[in-house]
């Protein structure tokens, strides 16, 4: 079976190069691969020590963070590696500052993961969330580099769990320990036979937990603002913004909208716009304007989300009408603002449990969608206690970081 999947991944990586032609995405993929191991040699000397992280995308390098964090305080003289398998997380985070080397993990093929990690010569190695690399794993356990797991989670649909999966349960035995995310995924895994796994938590609550420390003050929100009611909308994509749009045009003059999409490509921020009948400002022609008498603003740049929920009296998270689903619920909740958003969230662990709690609002439709923006900005008691409910939330999960740090050595 191992052959199979060696055959599956060298056929992958020949057809890719072929897509990368036609594909901007898959040529950033590709590409990016190429200068991996002339990286890896320069910026890692046969002396120096490391630590390797790997991170699917950007949402798992965020949830990995606060990890790499403490690991970089702990171990201030080694080198932190921090691979990505995804242009997306790749492209985002390739200049941040917290790890000596960011590259792009090259394609899981036994050669590469020899070379990989006979360059990287990491004393400790840690996956974020998921990605099973059956090749990478196998020289881990071989080479006897104590591997760990963050934030994991295990569904019945995963290939452990299937009687033709004994070659990547096999791959499994790479891992010290697995430091998951609730007690259905201890359950599960301990179910094929591993039981060096404790229940942690997400490290996702330390990481927005940890925003409320720093500086989230931006003035042209407080201009924007102007102490109005505030609805933010976060990562917004068209399905969205078909509901939004007749509530905003609808909405009385003295509620206030910011519209940070998550598509701001110059002919979606302009479709966006042209619908609008409020008074409409974008953020790449604030300048040297006064912003307090318009209605509507857009964020048509990126990076500036999870500060601009600070300022939020509700806030509406895209994503939940189409597939996977949901955006981030955590950033807006961590600032105890109430949620709003579609029905598109059972794939996301915490969504569903804010949704038990009552502290997000499911909608289908723009009349429920009235309904319940409305309700939150006439019903102080209600609005107060959905803020109350988001913000207990985050405190009462943080705290997985400090577990995975008393047990890595």
């Amino acid at each position: 079976m191992l052959f199979l999947y060696n055959l599956v991944v060298s056929i992958a990586g020949f057809f890719l190069k072929i897509v990368a032609f036609f594909s901007p995405k898959i040529k950033l993929f590709v590409d990016g691969r190429k200068d991996v191991f002339t990286i890896l040699k320069q910026q890692i000397k046969p002396t120096d020590k490391t630590i390797w992280f790997h991170s699917a995308s950007l949402g798992e390098y965020e949830q990995g963070l606060p990890v790499i964090e403490k690991i970089k305080e702990k171990y201030p003289q080694h080198k932190i590696i921090v691979t990505f398998f995804s242009p997306s997380g790749y492209e985002v985070r390739k200049n941040n500052t917290v790890a000596d080397v960011t590259i792009y993990l090259p394609l899981d093929t036994k050669r590469n993961a020899q070379k990989f990690l006979k360059l990287a010569h990491p004393e400790l190695a840690f996956f974020i969330k998921y990605e099973f690399w059956l090749n990478y794993l196998k020289e881990l356990e071989t080479n006897k580099i104590p591997t760990y797991l963050i934030s994991g989670i295990f569904r019945n649909n995963q290939m452990f769990f299937k009687w033709y999966g004994g070659f990547y349960r096999k791959a499994l035995k790479a891992f010290t320990y697995f430091f998951v995310q609730n007690e259905s995924s201890k359950e599960k895994i301990e179910s094929i036979g591993f039981h060096n796994v404790i229940v942690s938590g997400d490290t996702r609550f330390d990481r927005v937990n940890a925003i409320l420390e720093r500086d989230n003050t931006l003035d042209f929100i407080e201009n924007f603002k102007n102490n109005a009611p505030t609805i933010i909308i976060g990562s917004s994509w068209p399905k969205d913004e078909a509901l939004l749009i007749e509530y905003i045009n609808q909405a009385p003059e003295n509620v206030k909208f910011i519209i940070a999409p998550h598509n701001i490509k110059t002919d979606q921020i302009a479709s966006l716009t042209s619908q609008i009948t409020k008074s409409t400002v974008l953020f790449s022609e604030k300048e040297n304007k006064d912003l307090s008498p318009y209605n509507v603003f857009i964020i048509d740049t990126v990076g500036l989300l999870t500060k601009i929920y600070s300022y939020g009296t509700i806030a509406y998270v895209g994503g939940g009408f189409g597939n996977p689903g949901i955006h981030n619920i955590l950033e807006p909740a961590t600032f105890g603002i109430p949620i709003v958003m579609g029905p598109n969230y059972s794939n996301f662990a915490e969504a569903v449990q804010l949704v038990a709690l009552e502290g997000c609002i499911v909608i289908s439709n723009h009349n429920e969608l009235k309904q319940n923006l409305d309700r939150l900005l006439n019903d102080a008691k209600f609005l107060e206690e959905k803020s109350r409910i988001c913000k207990s939330f985050i405190q009462d999960n943080k705290g997985a970081t400090n577990t995975i740090m008393n047990i890595v050595s």
